[in-house]
């Protein structure tokens, strides 16, 4: 059989645009909560919330802004952030989403790639100074007219009430828009060369929300704590709008992910659903009061953006009360979401798969070499086509063609296999494959195994140069705090005759810590150059 699956379309998709959608739902759940933002004391209903987005779309009028031009965001988690996303939406501006990680290199090349007229920013954020770096950039970003700071006379001035015929300007230019309007630009974080601007429209972004949120079982009594930052697809597609479109509640638990201030929020805001990468699970199940906290609102969640380790899946559903929290699997350029598992799915499934193929969206599985469609067992690449495909990098036509091909597949990079039941397990990157002595390893193989032992709280596995045999295996590994020490040569014996030979960790480094994307991705290039300067390889 071979590996390939097409998603249920018997509830049709969303033809409509953002701004829209959530009049709809305003008009449905006007009193019920939309945004909490306990940080900024931040709390509003439905008719409050876009209260606030119309007055900032007003305001964004009166500054020019109009379709298609392209607005910036650069801040961490905050209420403006919200209002930006929707403000924007609604009069066909394109937002694009600055990493808040970003310096000064990073930031002029994304605002003059995508052309950015207005950009809204915090003054600063951890090490940060926004407004200074702009400041040193502002003479090479030609495009750039005015850059806007949250808390500042500025920002005030677009909240102001609008006029009446303001109102109708706004109102009137929303109902201009279609659905296939390009209205995001997310810059990706490749591990070489010059980030790429990936571009959503409505019918992109509001759709993949929408069945996001119907995998989770959303109503208008949920409450989603999100704190994986806006400025990704997590947060503002699966968060925010899978909220709005849904009615329910977006909690935002702090400026940044901290493990003791998400919990406290969920805690105080009895939040029925959490969202997080393994990473920050991990350090929520580490929480020295976690047993002694009411988690009872929580239940469900999406635990995203990398391999989920089974150890963490299942301690989450039972130490964290989300017994029904579902897997996701996407990437940026497929806003985000293409497999999911749903709280229906068994446990087995949820802690093994990423789920099955989301509605109106197809899959395959094809050998990297020959394009030919795999058996179902089969590892492959693996590839995606539908409406969530993105409209294509912003202005960068080859790099697109060389992502998209011409039947409409965005491939992926990923290596993946499909059970005779369609649901997907993802085993690695083709470019993290490492190959042994001619033996292809999946490093997340090694990484579930080592997430058996008691004493390892966290693993990553990767890949380095050997002379012998090509590449050899290196584990970083993260030890749980009361753990006794442990020297490579106890790792590699609780390996021995349980997984093969040359899986057995050549290397192993005890880390306190891994080198992170702002998304809380690990990032497995800079652990391997370390590995190697440490190696002396």
């Amino acid at each position: 059989m071979l590996a390939q699956a097409a998603g249920p379309t018997d509830q049709p998709l969303l033809e409509m645009t953002i701004g829209d959608n959530l009049e709809a739902t305003v008009d449905r759940f006007g009193d019920q909560e939309a945004l909490v933002v306990p940080h900024q004391s931040v709390r509003q209903t439905y008719n409050e919330f876009n209260e606030t987005v119309d007055r900032l779309a007003g305001g964004l009028v009166g500054l020019g802004i109009g379709a298609g031009d392209r607005v910036g965001v650069w801040s961490p988690n905050r209420a403006e952030w919200v209002w930006v996303q929707y403000a924007t939406a609604k009069i066909g501006a394109i937002l694009v989403n600055v990493n808040p990680a970003y310096q000064t290199e990073e930031l002029k090349y994304a605002l003059n790639q995508s052309g950015c007229s207005l950009l809204f920013a915090a003054e600063s954020y951890l090490t940060s100074n926004y407004r200074g770096m702009v400041d040193e950039v502002n003479a090479g970003l030609p495009n750039l007219g005015q850059s806007i700071y949250f808390d500042s006379p500025q920002w005030q001035a677009l909240l102001v009430e609008p006029t009446p015929d303001a109102r109708a300007d706004v109102t009137q230019r929303g109902s201009r828009l279609s659905a296939t309007d390009a209205i995001n630009i997310q810059y990706t974080s490749g591990t070489t060369g010059f980030p790429k601007g990936a571009t959503l429209s409505h019918r992109n972004i509001i759709n993949n929300a929408y069945f996001v949120g119907a995998a989770c079982g959303y109503t208008e009594h949920d409450r989603v704590c999100v704190p994986v930052p806006f400025y990704h697809c997590f947060g503002m597609v699966m968060g925010n709008l899978a909220c709005t479109t849904r009615g329910a509640t977006i909690v935002v638990p702090g400026l940044g992910f901290d493990p003791q201030q998400v919990l406290d929020t969920v805690e105080n805001e009895r939040c029925t659903s959490l969202y997080g990468v393994p990473t920050m699970f991990i350090a929520e199940l580490a929480d020295s009061e976690l047993e002694s906290r009411d988690l009872s609102s929580l239940r469900t969640g999406i635990m995203a953006g990398a391999q989920c380790p089974v150890e963490v899946m299942e301690r989450v559903m039972d130490a964290m009360g989300m017994e029904a929290v579902t897997i996701a699997y996407g990437m940026t350029e497929t806003s985000p979401v293409s497999t999911q598992t749903s709280a229906s799915d068994s446990v087995e499934l949820r802690v093994n798969t990423v789920g099955a193929v989301h509605p109106h969206v197809e899959i395959k599985i094809i050998d990297p070499d020959t394009q030919e469609i795999m058996q179902r067992g089969e590892r492959g690449e693996l590839c995606t086509r539908g409406y969530s495909v993105m409209k294509g990098y912003w202005n960068q036509p080859e790099l697109t063609e060389a992502s998209i091909d011409s039947d409409g597949w965005m491939h992926s990079g990923d290596l993946a296999e499909m059970d005779d039941a369609g649901y997907l397990s993802i085993v690695g990157r083709i470019k993290d494959m490492i190959i042994r002595g001619g033996e292809n390893i999946y490093p997340a193989e090694i990484e579930e195994f080592l997430y058996s032992h008691p004493a390892v709280e966290a693993v990553h596995v990767i890949g380095v140069p050997n002379e012998k045999y090509g590449e050899e295996v290196v584990a970083w590994v993260k030890l749980v705090g009361d753990a006794d020490p442990m020297d490579a040569e106890g790792i590699r014996e609780f390996c021995r005759g349980r997984i093969a030979h040359f899986k057995v960790p050549r290397y192993v480094s005890f880390v306190d810590e891994f080198p992170m994307t702002v998304t809380g991705k690990v990032r497995k290039v800079a652990m391997r150059e370390a590995s190697i300067a440490e190696l002396g390889l």
